[in-house]
């Protein structure tokens, strides 16, 4: 009796990424194409002639776009990661810290790379789950990491008290995303002025200090 050949799975992009001089010249003109075109529109000629390279350099060096286009993505991420960790003064006070996380926290979800990235996670979700896994532990994880070991310094110096500190942490990037993360995600607005923005921030860092701010004593 002859067996069918059996469906396959769709078939996982390449993961093997050669790093050479020309490296950061072909991340670099692939981020100015995908966030001028977006991942579908992004063609693999156009990002080639941006980058000042050959498409078969380009596909020496990533032989996938989808793994050219999470490289980006990390890329960004790990700096604004990066940038979050370097800006984070362990002796300031947590209100003050908060306010901070939260302005750099929105600046970057807000941001067009963000969405694009958001976008590209949840269409490819079914096909190529390892794309959010990466997008989550190239940038979400390591500032969540970061704000995780500022809370617990705030709580040994008794200004906050806090049991469950990855709980914590991610209740406050999502304070930070209330209202203006839903309205863009759902083409209702696309720009958010400062005082926008500080609206919300005040309101998280508000909101989080009424939960886990230490309380006075009578």
């Amino acid at each position: 009796m002859t067996v069918g050949k059996a469906a396959t799975a769709p078939e996982e992009p390449a993961r093997d990424i050669r790093k050479g001089r020309k490296y950061d010249q072909v991340i670099a003109g692939a981020q100015e194409v995908f966030l001028r075109d977006g991942f579908e529109g992004a063609s693999v000629d156009d990002i080639a002639r941006e980058a000042g390279v050959s498409k078969a350099t380009l596909y020496s060096y990533f032989p996938d776009k989808r793994l050219l286009f999470m490289e980006v993505a990390s890329t960004q991420c790990c700096r604004q990661a990066d940038e979050a960790l370097l800006s984070v003064d362990m002796t300031r006070p947590p209100a003050e810290v908060l306010r901070q996380a939260a302005h750099r926290i929105l600046e970057f979800i807000l941001s067009d790379m963000a969405q694009r990235i958001f976008k590209v996670c949840v269409a490819e979700a079914d096909r190529f789950p390892e794309l959010g896994r990466q997008f989550y532990q190239s940038g979400p994880m390591i500032a969540k990491r970061a704000l995780t070991n500022y809370l617990e310094v705030a709580r040994q110096r008794g200004e906050v008290e806090i049991d469950d500190m990855a709980l914590a942490a991610d209740q406050f990037s999502e304070l930070c995303k209330a209202d203006l993360w839903a309205k863009l995600i759902f083409g209702l607005q696309t720009e958010f002025t400062l005082a926008e923005r500080s609206r919300i921030v005040d309101g998280a860092v508000e909101t989080f200090m009424a939960r886990y701010g230490a309380k006075k004593a009578d």
